[in-house]
């Protein structure tokens, strides 16, 4: 393996840790564990599991992997607060949708050669990126490794009842 793959491989492997931690955490919790608050007043469980596949779902596009799926789910867990919307998913749909979006992307990071990682994403101009070329496909999987793992984060202090 050459070092620019070792790196690339570094940074799906810190991606599917986090996927694999948020999958243990969301698939094991039971209907009322994902509607209750994490905290008085704050996010429920559910709002950040539909946030996160909302946002990983977005990422297909901004990746140059293909369109979204789950447009759908935007208004109630990216453009609007958490309990902005009253009818969301089932949980067992989110599951599913979680499951899909997922398979998809690693399939493609699979598929990546070094040079697709530091390619450009959608998001960014030619112009643009040939100012910034750190403006690429491998910045935007750090960046939401990062924002699962801040949500993750939150997710851990959601009551356990």
């Amino acid at each position: 393996m050459t070092q620019e793959q070792t790196m690339a491989a570094c940074a799906v492997n810190a991606w599917t840790t986090q996927i694999d931690r948020a999958t243990k955490l969301f698939s094991g919790a039971s209907d009322q564990q994902l509607l209750a608050e994490i905290a008085p007043g704050k996010n429920r469980l559910i709002y950040l599991f539909g946030h996160l596949l909302a946002v990983h779902d977005a990422m297909r596009p901004l990746l140059g992997i293909g369109p979204r799926r789950y447009e759908h789910l935007d208004a109630a867990f990216l453009t609007g607060a958490d309990k902005a919307v009253a009818d969301l998913p089932s949980t067992a749909s989110l599951k599913e949708m979680w499951e899909e979006v997922h398979a998809s992307l690693l399939a493609a990071f699979n598929a990546w050669s070094p040079a697709d990682w530091v390619g450009k994403h959608t998001a960014v101009s030619d112009d643009d990126f040939a100012k910034n070329p750190l403006r690429n496909r491998l910045a935007v999987l750090l960046n939401r490794t990062g924002h699962l793992a801040y949500h993750l984060g939150q997710c851990v202090l959601a009551p356990k009842t």
